[in-house]
């Protein structure tokens, strides 16, 4: 008898369906969500006929989380289904619109019942993947929470400390820079700016890190910080100063999580026996290529062929069709994470490998704008990453970009 079970997850109990291949019900319960509920389950699934050689598939709304974790150290098959599709199931056993709890998860089981082949169940990743995967996406918060607190900061700047703008403007970094930081720290507001001696300016600047050209950097920034710009009343301005400190403290908190997080990131990378394959592609690092690996995963089944990787991370085209009328648009539900690095690892190829050049020139000249352009190179390179990843090998220019002398010299040869 095929079984399949249901779970419909919330904060502090989970509703436990299981059916069979009929549609009969054959249990329901409600656990707690803790050990003894996670134990409870498995007595039931156990009790259904579940077994190491056949284990009953499941089905939940959620992948992330300890129930899910837990399920899948067992080895068996979770299936995270999307709510919206789950609420879409629901119409076809009722058109009341009401919900329940015990009725979704048999409205989860019954999914697995009708259309498990439609359904696709968490990847077999490894412990170090998975690893990865949290510090990964933990890193790239971080990122995103320094660039908003940085873009908060100089919005605020803007309103009232043109000064200090004006003195890193030309700098690589801007305000993320330690030397921008220690001077807002120090003078918060542009009159303490202008009040700095050329002996305050210099220990600033060591304090920051910087170990030459020392002098000619304290003269110039005095002489930026001292020069004519419009001012707020007094009060006003000391107002703005205690903003801005409260803004830097954050920026100051975000920058040292995302440092952080970066060397744990690539301390766990290089473990990885598929980091060497990574990094040999042009426009990949350690950073990135974490954030490549923990999205796409170590199971080698989860992708049967480089378009199904193609389409998980939105490169691939998709053709919408209706009568007469034929669309090729990009795609738009996708792996935000793995389409967010991937055009980052487009970008940085340029540079690195003449054959993605080559490629990205030729998508221009075809019509393409820029980011389209860029998104095909995305695609191409992901090809060729699927490509090395399944054959062990690292990546080869000459061959993920062949050119015309390359081919006749490989058929002669």
């Amino acid at each position: 008898m095929t079984v399949f079970c249901g779970i419909d997850w919330a904060e502090d109990h989970h509703d436990i369906a299981l059916v069979d291949q009929h549609g009969t019900l054959l249990a329901k319960r409600r656990i707690g969500d803790d050990a003894a509920g996670f134990a409870t389950l498995l007595q039931l699934l156990a009790e259904a006929g579940d077994s190491a050689d056949a284990p009953i598939p499941v089905a939940i709304e959620t992948s992330h989380g300890l129930l899910v974790a837990s399920l899948r150290a067992t080895g068996r098959p979770v299936f995270p289904i999307n709510p919206m599709s789950v609420s879409r199931y629901r119409d076809r056993h009722s058109v009341a619109r009401r919900k329940s709890d015990a009725g979704d998860a048999l409205v989860l089981a019954n999914i697995l019942r009708t259309d498990l082949a439609a359904h696709r169940a968490l990847p077999a990743d490894s412990e170090l993947v998975q690893a990865i995967a949290v510090l990964a996406r933990a890193q790239q918060d971080a990122v995103w929470a320094r660039t908003d607190a940085h873009n908060k900061l100089r919005s605020l700047l803007r309103e009232f400390y043109p000064a200090i703008l004006q003195a890193f403007a030309s700098k690589r970094g801007g305000l993320l820079r330690p030397e921008a930081r220690a001077l807002l720290a120090a003078a918060p507001t542009p009159r303490a700016a202008a009040r700095l001696t050329m002996a305050q300016l210099r220990a600033l600047l060591r304090r920051a890190g910087l170990q030459r050209g020392i002098d000619a950097e304290a003269a110039r920034l005095q002489q930026v910080l001292r020069g004519d710009y419009l001012h707020h009343p007094s009060l006003v301005e000391e107002a703005f100063g205690q903003q801005t400190l409260a803004l830097l403290r954050q920026l100051d908190t975000a920058y040292a999580n995302a440092e952080q997080l970066a060397a744990a990131t690539a301390e766990r990378f290089a473990q990885h026996p598929d980091a060497a394959i990574i990094t040999s592609m042009p426009g990949l690092a350690e950073l990135t290529g974490a954030r490549i690996l923990a999205e796409i995963g170590d199971d080698r089944a989860r992708f049967a062929d480089a378009r199904g990787l193609k389409a998980y991370a939105g490169s691939a085209p998709v053709t919408r069709a209706s009568g007469k009328s034929t669309a090729v648009l990009h795609r738009r539900v996708k792996n935000q994470r793995l389409a967010s690095v991937g055009y980052v690892w487009a970008f940085a190829a340029l540079t690195a490998s003449p054959g993605a050049r080559a490629h990205y020139d030729r998508r221009k000249a075809a019509g393409d704008r820029h980011v389209a352009a860029q998104r095909n190179l995305f695609n191409r390179l992901l090809g060729c990453l699927h490509h090395c990843l399944h054959t062990g090998q690292t990546y080869n220019e000459a061959t993920a970009f062949p050119t015309p002398s390359n081919t006749t010299q490989a058929r002669a040869a």
